[in-house]
């Protein structure tokens, strides 16, 4: 069995810039501890936006330009860099809520061997709740989790409302 940790979107600009909150800011311990015991791959999402951000559907929608390609805010946050240097791990951008790549390189990584994914990261109620339902999708036999306490919504309310819709869709 092969394990993997996605860390979506631990990104300054979620975290205490353009879109940051007190409740993004309160999971750092929990998701640092979370990585450095975690026995298995992480995998890393950044939300890559670029200068047309406010141009794109996205942006018209949600009209704050945030986690811009090369900007401080794009950056991961540098304790959650700290916890996964040395460790077996990626990172891939996505341009959008949920990551196209990541169930592919999970199957690549995987070789076969059936897999455990756990996810943790921001915001519960839009991009880990994508990835959480994508690989669900994907992989539908295996094991699923989204750790609350590793997680931020847009507000309490909107990540609780994400939590119950993950345990309907058969997420741990």
């Amino acid at each position: 069995m092969k394990k993997f940790l996605i860390v979506v979107d631990m990104q300054k600009d979620f975290i205490d810039g353009a879109l940051g909150s007190a409740e993004a800011q309160g999971i750092i311990p929990a998701a640092v501890k979370k990585i450095e015991d975690f026995d298995g791959t992480i995998i890393a999402t950044l939300d890559t936006h670029f200068e047309n951000y406010l141009e794109t559907a996205e942006g018209r929608k949600l009209p704050v330009a945030h986690c811009i390609k090369g900007t401080d805010g794009w950056a991961l946050d540098p304790h959650i860099v700290h916890a996964i240097e040395g460790r077996d791990h990626y990172i891939i951008e996505k341009n959008t809520f949920g990551s196209k790549e990541l169930p592919f390189l999970i199957e690549k990584l995987a070789a076969g061997d059936e897999v455990n994914i756990e996810l943790i990261g921001l915001c519960t109620d839009i991009c880990v709740i994508s990835n959480a339902l994508l690989l669900k999708a994907f992989f539908a036999e295996s094991s699923v989790t989204v750790d609350p306490a590793c997680c931020a919504g847009v507000t309490p309310a909107l990540h609780d409302a994400a939590m119950a819709v993950l345990g309907s869709c058969q997420c741990t």
